[in-house]
């Protein structure tokens, strides 16, 4: 057990037996721990797919920015509304069939982009991806604690932080994928778009290009669907996936009620985990849905450049995660956090006043800054929750939402100002709040821990 809260001046890494560091990785279960990784992978690909559909969708249905972005909020307000339910479902049946609901809806999801494009409407892409966000948000719910408790508890955050970094390579492929097979690469003028109306043929167009996206989305569902049987046909640890542990039967005999949600409410390291992780997941995914509109706007790339160049933010994001997580073991992660935010911060501001090229090699650089954060709040959140794990992690993943406020969010101040830099200021401010967590958080969790009253 820590003798002081996560980065304060006084911390005590915890050792193994003989002075031994504790593993980072479960003993005797490496199978299960590596295909809930794998699902790190597939949503992944599919969070980034949707900075892919802002520009194509903009594209096919004739869309202002501010329209364009509910492709995010339709993704991430799904979060909103299924935490809870997909926490409850888990904490009678188990992590693994949370693990296998998620990705049995996620797959529906996907694979209702193929009727709605033949539709060719709008409306039917967001409840598609409203589905999808659905589907996430349960797998997101079950995998992130899942993986914080599949092993020694002092090593929760660098196996969190391991486990999400499967989430680059699959928010890498998903974005050439993306830039690949839904952008066609044609770019019709102002004058041939006046010719095609007159001929009657451009309504034909803007069909054939939203029938782009359902290869992609289709092959996504099957993936998804047949990583849904592995899980289902291995074996998960006893501890993880019992629906009643000893922490459940000792409150129930102290007359408790174990996972309740009025407890949880009332922790104030918690809480202050998932208003991180509102402000957070919102400047992250208004950060790169923003970025290709950002380059057509101030530089002369193309769609295909600007995917790209999405592309090289998540590579960025993939080496963040590569080069922190052994440094956790070193530097405090709250410490690190703070000055990660700080830093991104800077970048955004040298985005917003000089827009254009120097500014995209800003925004793009914040990716490498932000890489430790997602999971961090999360370990950081749900550490020593005992049976209130799997609903306290439900409350963080609720924080998901602000993926949904932050896009439409910069769309609103673009539409405005008349400027899309200036709305790289409502990430800034997200950083800010992540900065007051990473230096604050760790002085609550210490209060708590001394003013909390001693079990009998």
């Amino acid at each position: 057990m820590r003798l002081d809260a996560p980065g304060s001046a006084k911390e005590v890494r915890p050792q193994g037996k003989h002075g031994v560091r504790p593993s980072i990785f479960p003993v005797g279960y490496m199978l299960p721990f590596l295909l809930t990784t794998l699902i790190f992978f597939f949503w992944g690909m599919s969070n980034n797919l949707t900075d892919i559909l802002v520009q194509q969708f903009r594209k096919s249905f004739s869309l202002s920015l501010l329209q364009a972005q509910l492709v995010q909020t339709s993704v991430f307000l799904a979060y909103g509304t299924m935490a809870i339910p997909a926490a409850l479902l888990m904490k009678r049946f188990g992590y693994k069939a949370g693990l296998m609901v998620g990705l049995t809806v996620f797959g529906i999801g996907t694979l209702l982009f193929w009727p709605a494009a033949v539709v060719g409407h709008y409306t039917p892409f967001l409840c598609a991806l409203f589905v999808v966000g659905s589907g996430s948000s349960i797998l997101e719910t079950a995998a992130n604690p899942l993986v914080a408790q599949f092993g020694d508890p002092a090593t929760s955050e660098q196996r969190l932080n391991f486990a999400q970094a499967f989430n680059p390579p699959g928010t890498i492929t998903g974005v050439l994928i993306g830039t690949w097979f839904i952008f066609s690469g044609v770019e019709k003028s102002p004058s041939q778009v006046a010719a095609m109306k007159a001929q009657g043929t451009y309504a034909a167009y803007l069909h054939s290009e939203i029938l782009r996206v359902v290869p992609t989305y289709v092959g996504l569902g099957i993936a998804v669907l047949i990583l849904a049987v592995l899980i289902w046909r291995t074996h998960f640890p006893a501890n993880l996936d019992a629906t009643t542990t000893k922490e459940d039967l000792l409150l129930q005999e102290m007359g408790g009620h174990s996972g309740s949600y009025r407890r949880l409410l009332r922790n104030p390291h918690l809480m202050f985990a998932v208003v991180a992780q509102f402000f957070y997941v919102g400047a992250q995914v208004s950060t790169w849905s923003t970025l290709i509109p950002y380059m057509r706007a101030y530089t002369t790339a193309s769609e295909r450049t600007a995917g790209y160049f999405l592309t090289a933010t998540l590579v960025a994001l993939a080496i963040g995660r590569i080069v922190s997580t052994p440094l956790m073991r070193y530097i405090s992660p709250s410490l690190m956090m703070g000055l990660y935010s700080l830093i991104n911060i800077f970048l955004l501001a040298i985005g917003i006043a000089k827009p254009g090229m120097i500014g995209a090699y800003a925004i793009l650089t914040t990716s490498f800054f932000m890489s430790m954060m997602y999971p961090t709040i999360f370990a950081l959140g749900v550490k020593d929750l005992g049976s209130d794990t799997k609903l306290g992690g439900s409350l963080i993943v609720i924080a998901i939402v602000g993926g949904a406020i932050f896009p439409p969010g910069m769309g609103w101040i673009a539409r405005q100002s008349g400027s899309i830099a200036l709305g790289y200021l409502l990430p800034a401010a997200g950083y800010m709040v992540v900065a007051t967590y990473s230096f604050l958080g760790p002085r609550i969790t210490r209060r708590a821990v001394e003013s909390a009253p001693a079990l009998p």
